[in-house]
């Protein structure tokens, strides 16, 4: 028995004569094609869009869109390799007609139409929306950290920043020590040279200099946080550790799990997300109400009232206090009447409201205390203030009373969340190898990333329909 053995690379072969015959009917480019070519450029403002009468001819804009969105689905992102792909791949040798344009247009290409870029993937929301299929009723919101192009040694704070020029003062120490110890050394001794170290010591001064004006342009902006490689990318919290990234948010339909909407924040928490990718998300489907599925990173109390005002409803799990898990009741331990204006404490009396206070965050709150606190058998368990257990109102808390009733009623909701919007990132991250970014600045990254988002929900668009039947659906 002899292994299978392939043919003599001398052998004259016949190949078939057109690129055409090697693209089936079900192969994705067939769709890019006919998506790209079924828009209109110079409404999304590509830049090239327009020809001019004289100068050289530049490549069609839809050419390289079609480069790209190739890539994307297919792991490569990078402007070099979407070159070497164009010359040995035979798809994109089809989707090109041939074309083989160098890394600096392709690079060019995708920064200098971020902005049509996103246009381009909003149009593919809306075709989605008009083939039915978001069901428009239920959508979960969660960020994640996306690697930006900064290392951590490039990012620095005003502590790391004090650090690093008091590390440079001791080296020009130490080296105006060395120069006093070669003086009196005696010659012929191997050492460094004073120009040498003077040198040295010249650049140490200048990457003082240097620290020192970032630390005061950073505290004159009022940032905590600089990084020198990507200006507008922030050291963040990623899981157990920390990592200089961009927060990117997405808002994930319930029916086949695509992307509605998408956002890239260097902001390092959710909090103040919430509302923004609702209203975004209920304007995109065109709905009158909405259900929102978040976790409890996005509890805010104004961020809430401003969905519930606009006809969104929250689901998100109340943030509990640092003390629980000490015997102490949290405040859903306490039940509000509101015809009353009182709380009822869990040792069954009465907390009447005693005053008003204003917080950082302009909430107004009323305090509501009750008498003989001190006293109460149940004191240890309740509080560890000396002046007894006081409950804070906010002036709106009907709005979070109503979101808590609705987390009680729906306990699985939350499973339901997390269900909906890991999958997006978990395939965008593994199996699209996309987990971190190629381009600096926040607007650059903005139009790279929806590029990633377009990627994603073709991918899941073919897989529904499939592409022969997603293309006639365009015809």
């Amino acid at each position: 028995m002899d292994y299978i053995e392939g043919m003599d690379r001398r052998q004259t072969i016949l190949l078939p004569e057109a690129i055409e015959d090697y693209i089936s009917t079900e192969n994705p480019v067939r769709f890019i094609e006919v998506f790209v070519e079924g828009l209109d450029l110079r409404k999304l403002g590509f830049r090239h869009s327009d020809l001019k009468e004289t100068g050289r001819p530049p490549y069609n804009p839809g050419d390289l869109l079609k480069m790209y969105i190739y890539g994307y689905l297919n792991r490569e992102r990078s402007s070099r390799g979407l070159e070497r792909e164009a010359g040995r791949n035979v798809e994109l040798m089809w989707l090109m007609r041939k074309l083989r344009p160098d890394f600096k247009t392709i690079a060019d290409f995708r920064k200098d139409n971020k902005g049509a870029i996103r246009g381009v993937c909003r149009e593919f929301t809306m075709l989605c929306r008009q083939m039915d299929l978001f069901g428009g009723e239920i959508v979960a919101i969660d960020g994640s950290k996306f690697r930006a192009v900064n290392s951590k040694k490039r990012n620095f704070n005003e502590k790391k920043f004090k650090r690093s020029i008091k590390d440079i003062e001791d080296k020009i120490d130490k080296y105006l020590d060395e120069m006093d110890e070669n003086d009196r050394k005696e010659e012929g001794v191997k050492r460094s040279s004073k120009e040498d170290i003077e040198a040295a010591i010249e650049k140490l001064k200048e990457r003082k200099g240097k620290y020192k004006d970032l630390l005061k342009e950073m505290k004159e902006r009022g940032d905590r946080q600089v990084s020198l490689t990507d200006p507008d990318s922030r050291l963040m919290k990623k899981g157990c550790g920390t990592e200089v990234s961009y927060n990117v948010q997405t808002v994930v339909d319930d029916k086949h799990k695509l992307i509605v909407e998408h956002e890239v924040t260097n902001e390092g928490h959710d909090s103040h997300q919430l509302s923004k990718m609702a209203k975004m998300a209920k304007e995109t489907l065109g709905v009158d109400r909405l259900e929102v599925l978040v976790d409890k990173g996005y509890y805010d109390s104004w961020e809430i009232k401003e969905c519930e005002d606009n006809g969104i409803d929250v689901y998100v799990e109340e943030k509990r206090s640092k003390s629980e898990g000490k015997n102490i009741y949290h405040e859903s331990d306490f039940r509000y009447d509101s015809g009353q204006d009182i709380y009822i404490c869990p040792a069954k009396k009465e907390m009447r409201c005693t005053g008003r206070r204003r917080e950082r965050n302009n909430r107004v709150t009323k305090v509501y205390s009750a008498r003989g606190c001190k006293r109460c058998e149940l004191k240890d368990k309740c509080t560890e203030d000396r002046r007894g257990r006081r409950i804070y109102r906010w002036e709106h808390e009907d709005v979070l009373d109503k979101v808590r009733h609705r987390m009680k009623m729906n306990r699985d909701k939350m499973k339901m969340r997390q269900m909906l919007i890991e999958h997006p990132f978990g395939t965008i991250k593994r199996a699209m190898n996309q987990g971190y970014m190629l381009m600096r600045r926040l607007e650059n990254v903005r139009g790279e990333f929806s590029l990633t988002v377009l990627a994603y929900n073709i991918k899941r668009v073919m897989n529904i329909i499939g592409v022969k039947d997603l293309v006639k659906e365009l015809a």
